[in-house]
């Protein structure tokens, strides 16, 4: 099985503030991005968006964490 970590240290700003990341797996890391999502282009606009990544992929595709895999 293979395990992704990070090093990150993300800044994002806007009119209304701002704030500081730094995600240490993929979820972490798509939890931030989905935020920033919602914040810059509204819920609906946001998961029209993300929509698009899970049309690449079937719809039971388990990823690296498959225990079948290992």
């Amino acid at each position: 099985m293979s395990t992704v970590t990070l090093q990150a240290d993300i800044k994002a700003k806007w009119h209304q503030g701002q704030s500081s990341y730094s995600p240490g797996s993929p979820e972490e890391l798509a939890i931030i991005g989905i935020d920033l999502l919602v914040k810059e282009l509204g819920t609906q606009a946001a998961q029209a968006f993300i929509g698009q990544i899970f049309e690449k992929y079937p719809t039971d595709y388990r990823g690296a964490h498959d225990p079948e895999r290992d």
